[in-house]
């Protein structure tokens, strides 16, 4: 008689980038990558960003604060958390004392200042799990 149990894959945490800079999405995406995560995607429009996070439900979102467009990365976040409660990991280039106050107001993970080093990013990623 066996009693051996088939072992159970390891969860892979998914991680999805809102980043309207092309070289700092690709750096991060290539990050990603060597962490052996699974990104889910990639988008430079906060409001875009919106729909397809909430359909795919990331484990961590990789949040530039300062989009293009008004509706920035702390507004993805509002807009996602009424859905669901990720990681979130702000990432700017600017960590001035009114978007700290804003991001808080929301709630966050991490918050990180540009530039992004892998070494800084895998100790900012919440431990292995599902976080749903």
């Amino acid at each position: 008689m066996n009693n051996l149990q088939p072992l159970k894959p390891l969860l892979i945490m998914t991680v999805f980038i809102v980043e309207d800079d092309s070289i700092q999405s690709l750096l991060l995406k290539l990050m990603v990558e060597k962490l052996n995560l699974k990104l889910t995607g990639i988008e430079s429009c906060g409001k875009r960003a919106v729909e397809k996070i909430i359909d795919l439900k990331p484990d961590i979102l990789l949040l530039d604060i300062m989009l293009k467009n008004s509706f920035d990365g702390i507004n993805v976040a509002r807009e996602i958390t009424k859905s669901y409660d990720p990681k979130i990991i702000y990432i700017t280039g600017n960590s001035d004392s009114k978007n700290l106050q804003r991001a808080q107001e929301i709630g966050y993970h991490k918050f990180i200042t540009k530039p992004v080093s892998l070494h800084r990013l895998k100790n900012c990623l919440p431990m292995a799990g599902n976080y749903r």
